[in-house]
């Protein structure tokens, strides 16, 4: 189905169908004088990529539903039969999102329906064990529900495949094409809630086989127990799926002192104590930090409501608390592995690291230093996941860690996806490691930027609302592409990178080589002071995305040079 997909007859079609649940019947109805509503629901179905399906859960073809659900695992069915795969299996995983539990069955039963093996999780578990899981039990494919850090209105459809990463995108157009080619309500198979034999509930073996993998990662595994009984921190897992198995890691790991924020422990889809459950933002630390002050504790850990993103907040040396973005935690969780392995002889002349071209130009640097290899792949872990594959099957490489900017971090190959519970137990360790040594986290930062030279990142989110935003959005890159600034902010541009024409071009020279990455809808603009300006537009919501990596001699100038480059992309995009 089309962009172009006639709303109102969309409409009317669910408002035809006999076996319509009475809650979504309800909600069609309420909105029968609205057009404006029924054109957001029902304008065009949501598109399934590599990332899945992501939108509100409502009634409707762009939205959050079991007809959605139901209707996007008859495409992965489809997949599945057409590669012979069905006996193999399915893993499907679920967050504590509103509707999450409710969406994993019925994607089961879809699954049994078509003759699918299909392994469901007995209750909530990490988006890691999932990839993990997949790998574990050598199935076809797995299903995550869940939206990350989204709102609470908001659920998702994660898919991923045998080697534990999201759908490459072959696969993902395969199943984008069987999906369109299905009638939402008559071409779906389910087993309605039935009992089959076709579906096994997993649980605890999994948790045990994961967790032994995750311990695995350890590079000092004695240093909580060096750091003494007094050594503290506090975990909330926002309401999401961490709330056992980080805590579990954690007490293995030898920690004693392990606080939680009491209210934000309850398993809850409305996310009540916060407004986004999004470990990136210090508000939603703002009740650890109050038990923080209270238990002189200087490191806080949280993670998002799948578990596979973590964000940490520290005590600064003036006695506040900050928030260390995605890019510094990788950074010194990138140098504490490098460190660490050194020190004990586990660092191979061929390892290497990885990170997304909009991820901190420290971490070349570290690795630089270091002599370790460091290679730089496309936006989403998925890109990530294949590099390791890559290597597994070459062995050109030895991969020893692998981040982005978004607060997501892997540090082995038993997963491919980002882990926050094995980057919570490192970033433990690595705080227990530096409490030893009389230093905290906002300590070993600052001296990571004395010892490889001052970085800062920034980001900037501009959205675009409504049903022709992804129009806007586009109509915007396009622009940009077409007609590139020779100039942002003061600073002349270098090198011009477009990666979806896979070229980059010599703005003095004229020459123009090859990216050497798939093609993706990303601008990148590297200026003559090495800063860098990215734009792409976002995978999973209406907006476009600006990234600020910059160099720059200290905070101070990196500010100047930050806001002078937002207001240069400010006039751009008027």
């Amino acid at each position: 189905m089309s962009a172009g997909t006639n709303y109102m007859r969309e409409y009317e079609k669910w408002l035809s169908q006999k076996n319509l649940d009475s809650g979504s019947r309800l909600l069609l109805e309420g909105i029968k004088n609205d057009e404006t509503a029924i054109k957001e629901w029902f304008h065009a179905p949501l598109e399934f990529g590599t990332a899945g399906l992501r939108g509100i859960m409502r009634p409707g073809i762009n939205s959050m539903n079991v007809y959605t659900v139901r209707h996007a695992t008859q495409g992965i069915a489809n997949l599945i039969k057409q590669e012979k795969l069905e006996s193999r299996g399915v893993v499907i995983a679920y967050d504590s999102r509103n509707n999450s539990k409710n969406f994993a069955s019925e994607a089961a039963d879809v699954l049994a329906a078509n003759g699918i093996k299909v392994y469901l999780f007995d209750d909530i578990r990490p988006t890691p064990e999932l990839s993990f899981a997949i790998r574990h039990l050598r199935c076809a494919a797995g299903i995550n529900i869940t939206a990350s850090h989204n709102p609470k209105e908001y659920n998702g459809y994660k898919a991923y495949w045998e080697d534990g990463a999201q759908l490459p995108p072959d696969h993902a157009k395969t199943v984008s094409e069987a999906i369109n080619r299905t009638d939402i309500f008559n071409g779906v198979l389910s087993c309605g809630g039935e009992k089959t034999d076709k579906i096994t509930i997993i649980g605890k073996e999994i948790d045990e086989a994961y967790l032994a993998e995750v311990e695995a990662q350890s590079v000092r595994p004695d240093a909580v127990k060096q750091a003494g009984d007094d050594f503290k921190i506090i975990y909330t897992p926002l309401h999401g799926a961490g709330y056992k198995l980080i805590p579990e890691i954690l007490r293995r790991r030898g920690v004693k002192n392990l606080l939680t924020v009491p209210q934000q422990m309850e398993i809850n889809g409305d996310f009540p104590t916060v407004k986004f459950p999004n470990p990136e933002f210090k508000e939603v630390f703002e009740l650890g930090i109050e038990i923080a002050r209270e238990k002189d504790c200087s490191l806080l850990i949280g993670t998002d409501p799948d578990a596979d993103r973590v964000g940490v907040v520290v005590r600064t040396d003036t006695g506040g608390f900050v928030t260390l973005s995605g890019n510094q935690v990788g950074a010194l969780l990138l140098d504490y592995i490098i460190i660490s392995r050194k020190e004990t002889n586990r660092l191979k002349p061929n390892a290497c690291a990885i990170k997304t071209i909009v991820t901190t130009d420290l971490a070349d640097r570290i690795c630089e230093f270091n002599g370790v290899a460091v290679t730089n792949v496309l936006t989403g872990f998925k890109f990530i996941g294949e590099k390791i594959k890559l290597w597994e099957e070459t062995g050109e490489f030895d991969y020893i860690f692998g981040f982005e900017e978004s607060y997501g971090y892997l540090p082995g190959t038993y997963a491919r996806d980002k882990d926050a519970v094995a980057a919570a137990m490192l970033i433990v360790e690595m705080a227990a490691y530096c409490k030893q040594q009389h230093k905290t986290l906002f300590e070993a930062l600052q001296d990571l930027y004395k010892k490889y030279g001052y970085s800062a990142e920034t980001g900037q989110n501009i959205e675009f609302p409504g049903v022709d935003g992804i129009e806007k959005m586009q109509k915007l890159m396009d622009g940009l592409r077409e007609n590139s600034p020779a100039q942002l902010g003061g600073y002349d541009v270098s090198f011009f990178r477009d990666y979806k024409t896979g070229k980059i071009k010599n703005i003095k020279t004229g020459a123009v080589t090859d990216t050497g990455l798939p093609e993706s809808d990303v601008l990148y603009f590297e200026l003559e002071n090495s800063s860098k300006v990215i734009i792409r537009p976002s995978g999973t919501e209406p907006k476009i995305k600006i990234y600020y990596l910059i160099n720059a001699p200290g905070e101070e100038a990196a500010g100047l040079q930050i806001n002078a480059l937002k207001s240069a992309m400010a006039e751009l995009l008027r």
